[in-house]
């Protein structure tokens, strides 16, 4: 279980203010911020169940008239764009700032935060930081969080494609954004285990996805170490997965999908499979509440808001061919019976024989409900 010590001695260190002096120390030790796939077990809240929500703290008589927010940083020192780069917040006060190297100090730096009351919660780092913030989150804030900033500083950064922080967006300036920028409200997927671990929060992010994009996590790897990133690492494993599709043989892992069967909800009926290939098999679940994906890709159909799901049962290589103009929103009479499920639904349920991700995470084969969590409220240039 995590670590509630706020002892001098533990891991990363939490400033308030430039001016105040103030400092804390959190600890933590369950999980690396810096891997790029993890599995289930590695979360900071995997050997215990959930607990009511802390909830912050009012801001006190002295402050309540106070113009300018509470503001906490959750900056991850080794995420790809912020290696190396200066903290330095000039003579601010009002701003706390922690750079937990461990996932497992996130809970304790939010609950820290919140006995501060803070207005505004900025996140330095990418797609996976932001899952894990808002995970650990879960338990601290409940549904009332602070307004939240992104600085888009990962390796990929599919939430900030949608929400419109400028990628060159300095701490400072994302500061000064609280009271000048425009705001956008979004909801995170909540992703929880139905067998096995249903003791366990839940997890929180943008993007799901399985089968063959869970080699295309793989592939975005490779892509990332030939120096590749956000937009242009999407598009080359894209590619690289039409390419398998079209022209792999049978048994080719691009092609041959995996175990799944889908329940949507609020009726609980089985998603439909088309007949093409193995009924037990389907070759790629996505899922997403972001209303803009990266490269424009329109995977499920015009912009809009809510939980949105696609499907694809088989690699038929007529639909591979025609893949490209139905990512850039073409929508033939003919798709459904080819096997491209597209549905909006309030929650689903999945039974999966493989991993899956969530925002560049891999998760155990079993079953899970996915649904909508709380709105949250963003900050943008």
């Amino acid at each position: 279980s995590r670590d509630q010590s706020r002892g001098p001695d533990a891991g990363a260190a939490l400033q308030l203010g430039a001016k105040s002096g103030l400092s804390r120390r959190v600890s933590g030790t369950n999980g690396s911020m810096s891997s790029s796939i993890h599995e289930f077990g590695d979360r900071p809240d995997a050997d215990r169940p959930g607990a009511a929500a802390i909830g912050r703290a009012p801001r006190g008589p002295d402050e309540a008239n106070a113009s300018a927010p509470r503001v906490g940083v959750i900056y991850n020192p080794r995420s790809h764009r912020n290696k190396g780069q200066d903290l330095a917040l000039g003579d601010r006060e009002r701003v706390m700032l922690a750079t937990p190297e461990k996932r497992g100090q996130i809970s304790s730096v939010l609950a820290d935060f919140a006995q501060h009351g803070i207005d505004y919660l900025i996140i330095s780092g990418g797609d996976g930081t932001v899952r894990d913030v808002l995970t650990c989150g879960a338990e601290v804030f409940g549904d009332d969080w602070p307004v939240l900033a992104v600085l888009p500083k990962g390796k990929t950064n599919a939430l900030n494609v949608d929400i419109g922080a400028p990628a060159n967006w300095s701490l400072a300036e994302a500061i000064d954004a609280f009271e000048t920028g425009s705001r956008v409200t979004r909801r995170p997927l909540d992703i929880s285990a139905l067998t096995g671990e249903s003791e366990r929060l839940p997890v929180r992010g943008f993007i799901l996805g399985a089968g063959a994009f869970t080699l295309g996590v793989r592939a975005g790897q490779e892509a990332h170490s030939m120096g590749l990133f956000d937009s242009l690492a999407v598009g080359m494993t894209s590619a690289w997965g039409v390419v398998q599709g079209m022209f792999g043989a049978n048994d080719n892992p691009w092609r041959r999908g995996v175990e799944m069967t889908v329940r949507l909800f609020p009726g609980g009926e089985k998603l439909a499979h088309s007949g093409h290939g193995d009924p037990s098999r389907r070759m790629i679940l996505m899922a997403s509440t972001l209303h803009r994906m990266p490269l424009g890709l329109k995977m499920f159909g015009t912009k809009r808001s809510g939980l949105k799901l696609a499907v694809l049962d088989r690699a038929r290589r007529r639909m591979m061919a025609s893949l490209p103009l139905i990512l850039a929103g073409w929508r033939p009479g003919w798709l459904e019976r080819g096997g491209y499920h597209q549905r909006d639904v309030e929650a689903f349920e999945f039974e999966i024989g493989d991993q899956f991700i969530l925002d560049g995470e891999a998760f155990p084969a079993g079953r899970y409900r996915v649904a909508q969590g709380p709105e949250l409220t963003f900050v943008s240039a």
